[in-house]
């Protein structure tokens, strides 16, 4: 077996190491974001103060993507990577302190850590595919299903990484959790820092800082559909499904945990199809034409769950179908858009392009989980569900200039 990794081109073991990376790193961040929700949520902590636990996450994922596509062009993508782990790993050990450190402020700042280590790992991997895959039209079928296998495989971890929070939860603890996670990733870290190649990603004309700002309208028409699919999602996803499940179909954490892990799994295997089901094209002009009607069918489908929802349509049911639903046509939606910014991006230099627009999903999450905290606890569940619909909306009408755009 090893012999035969050996002998693999350069591209694929790089891949292979990238890919790996980034599994590790999304196992133990899907498991720490349970871990927290469901921890606090145990020790009384109301819906708007588990939300702004993550403020910190997301604000400082917005900074990272920004900056760390400019890092990423001049120190190379692999030192991005594996800084990115390291950081992680100094967050989990943060959370180790005593439980009377454990306040509001100082869990803001270990998840701002975080936020800042889950977008360098992001940036960097996204960014380090389009130096593995071949320029050309021939070069485009292979790039969409290597991102979707990314992005797909991720978010399988992901979920993964929800059920496996649960689960040491309530095997191990808190502390203990947090331990073995240090353990794995800690694994991974060393590894990424022996094999991964040093050189990838680097700019060859060095951008200027003030560079960082995209300047080209379809890849700020891409990231702002980007900012409010993501919104959309995380409105309702975050904060307010876990605490409603919990409270409202009394399901303890392993049931919570665990349905959301098996969501998030399958909105990966799902992803990593995204290819098969839409078709790969060498056109982005007929990609984007999917996006468009991806989205407006995403739209559809939160609005008729909130609509039955909204008229306590058999709540247990409808909510459950409509989730498998929602996660399937947004999985699809989501690859396609992770290709076409692989796709629009420029080869030199490509993590600038890159982090703008996951710094855009990053704004993105972030309105989303402050809406999701306020909004539910304000307003309820339902509520959460009709403000997704309205972003949705204005993510298809981005979308639609965008498709005219490319036209």
């Amino acid at each position: 077996m090893f012999e035969q990794l050996a002998n693999l081109p350069t591209a694929i073991k790089q891949y292979l190491i990238i890919t790996g990376n980034y599994w590790a790193f999304t196992l133990t961040d899907g498991a720490l974001r349970m871990l927290v929700v469901l921890h606090f949520h145990q020790l009384g902590y109301g819906a708007l103060a588990i939300a702004m636990l993550f403020l910190f996450y997301e604000i400082f994922g917005v900074i990272t993507n920004l900056v760390g596509g400019w890092l990423g062009a001049h120190l190379g993508l692999n030192k991005t990577m594996n800084f990115g782990l390291a950081l992680q790993i100094m967050a989990l050990a943060m959370l180790c302190a005593p439980s009377e450190w454990l306040t509001v402020a100082y869990v803001m700042a270990a998840q701002a850590l975080s936020g800042i280590a889950k977008d360098l790992n992001k940036m960097s991997a996204k960014s380090a595919i389009k130096h593995l895959v071949p320029e050309g039209e021939n070069g485009q079928g292979q790039l969409y299903k290597w991102v979707a296998i990314l992005t797909g495989s991720k978010n399988a971890l992901k979920g993964v990484g929800f059920f496996l929070g649960g689960l040491l939860l309530t095997v191990l603890g808190f502390l203990g959790a947090l331990k073995a996670l240090i353990v794995l990733l800690t694994i991974a870290w060393m590894i990424s820092v022996v094999f991964l190649k040093g050189e990838m990603g680097k700019a060859k004309n060095k951008p200027k800082f003030k560079e960082l700002f995209s300047k080209s309208r379809a890849i700020n028409l891409l990231s702002a559909a980007r900012l409010c699919l993501f919104a959309a999602r995380d409105v309702w996803f975050v904060v307010a499904l876990p605490i409603y499940l919990a409270q409202q179909f009394n399901w303890n954490f392993w049931w919570v945990s665990g349905f959301m892990a098996l969501w998030v799994i399958g909105y990966g295997g799902v992803q990593s199809q995204a290819p098969r089901i839409t078709g790969t094209s060498n056109s982005n002009i007929d990609t984007v034409k999917n996006a468009y009607l991806w989205v407006l069918l995403l739209s559809g489908v939160t609005a008729l769950l909130a609509l039955l929802m909204q008229f306590d349509v058999a709540v247990h049911g409808t909510l459950i179908i409509g989730l498998l639903i929602f996660g399937g046509v947004f999985a699809v939606n989501s690859s396609v858009h992770s290709y076409l910014i692989v796709s629009f991006a420029k080869s030199d230099g490509v993590s600038l392009d890159v982090g703008f627009y996951y710094m855009a999903n990053a704004m993105g999450r972030l309105l989303g989980t402050v809406l999701s905290g306020w909004v539910f606890q304000v307003y309820g569940f339902v509520a959460c569900l009709w403000v997704s619909v309205i972003l949705l909306i204005l993510a298809s009408i981005a979308t639609a200039f965008l498709a005219s755009n490319k036209s």
